[in-house]
Formats: C-alpha cells, sequence, structure tokens
C-alpha cells in the first residue's frame, strides 16, 4: 500500500531529499522570489512570506503527498523541492514537480533529485505511474525528465499564457515497468 505519510531521507551522490521544513524558509523564499523560477514552474500568483512559513510548516503532515527539500550535499544548502502530489490510489499514479533555484542550477542537482524520487515512488511506494508536465520554454528541464526515463505523451497546446504569450506544455510520464531496478 502506498504511504505517503513516511517521508523519507534519500541520500545520492549530488543530492539528499529530505522532509521540507520552515528552516528551510530563506532558501524557499529566494527561489519563491526568482523571476526564473516564477517563468519556469507557470506561476501567476504571488506568494506572501506567512503563506509560504505556513505551506513549509505543514509539509511533513501531509498523507497524500510527498515534499522534499533538495539538498545540495556539496554546501550543505537546501537548493529546491521535489514533489509527488495529486496521488491517485485507483490508478496507483501521481505526478511530479521540481524546483531548483538559482543557487542550484547547471550542476545536474535536479537530474539526480528527480531519478531519487521517482526510484522512490517505484520501488518504496508501489506506484505504477509518474507524470509531469513541462513548458515548451523550458527544454533544460524536459533534457532532465528524458534522462530519468519520462518520455513525452503529447503536447498540451496553449495550456500557459505569459506575459501575453500562450506556451504549449508537454506532457511526460514513466512507468514502473520502463523504470531501471
Amino acid at each position: 500500500m502506498t504511504d505517503f505519510a513516511t517521508k523519507p531521507t534519500l541520500v545520492g551522490e549530488k543530492v539528499t531529499l529530505r522532509v521540507l521544513t520552515e528552516d528551510d524558509f530563506e532558501p524557499m523564499w529566494a527561489a519563491f522570489q526568482d523571476p526564473e523560477v516564477m517563468r519556469l514552474t507557470g506561476s501567476h500568483t504571488e506568494i506572501t512570506a506567512e503563506t509560504a512559513r505556513e505551506w513549509l510548516r505543514t509539509r511533513a503532515d501531509q498523507p497524500d503527498r510527498l515534499d522534499l527539500a533538495i539538498v545540495d550535499n556539496e554546501t550543505g544548502l537546501c537548493v529546491g523541492e521535489a514533489v509527488l502530489n495529486e496521488w491517485d490510489s485507483d490508478n496507483e499514479s501521481c505526478s511530479f514537480r521540481i524546483l531548483i533555484g538559482p543557487t542550484g542550477r547547471g550542476r545536474g542537482l535536479g537530474t539526480e533529485a528527480t531519478r531519487l524520487i521517482v526510484g522512490y515512488g517505484f520501488e518504496k511506494l508501489g506506484l505504477h505511474r509518474i507524470s509531469l508536465e513541462v513548458y515548451a520554454f523550458n527544454p533544460r528541464a524536459r533534457r532532465a525528465y528524458e534522462k530519468a526515463g519520462f518520455v513525452p505523451e503529447g503536447t498540451m497546446r496553449h495550456a500557459l499564457l505569459w506575459n501575453g504569450e500562450r506556451i504549449d506544455a508537454t506532457l511526460m510520464s514513466i512507468l514502473a515497468p520502463d523504470w531501471p531496478a
């Protein structure tokens, strides 16, 4: 049975994934304020500091999702988050999203974090399908997802309106039988 209530610590060569806490406020707040993060995630909503603190305070208590901090093993600092959410227990599936702040970009941290959390989803949670959406203006993320085994399923045309421009999103997924043990 899938158990999102258990919050693991997952250790890789470059990153460690652990539960997000209010102690991660400063780096996550910096990421939430970064214009590039806002654009790549398609976030139109401005987040207040108190909303961000409350959200971080509650991550360990969520029984239907897994929100993990991405910690750079080289510096020991939180550089973002990796999340399994939108759990569909009937179909043994969920969605995946990741956010990497400015201090964590360009070093393969997102690729490794993706592999760690996806592996946990299949090997420990018993999921069958993990899906995501990636915007057309984010080819770096798409390459990281493909390295982790995600395959494109289709294009969601004009899924995002960003600064007056309509942006397509690619729906991607990975299935348990395709995951290398």
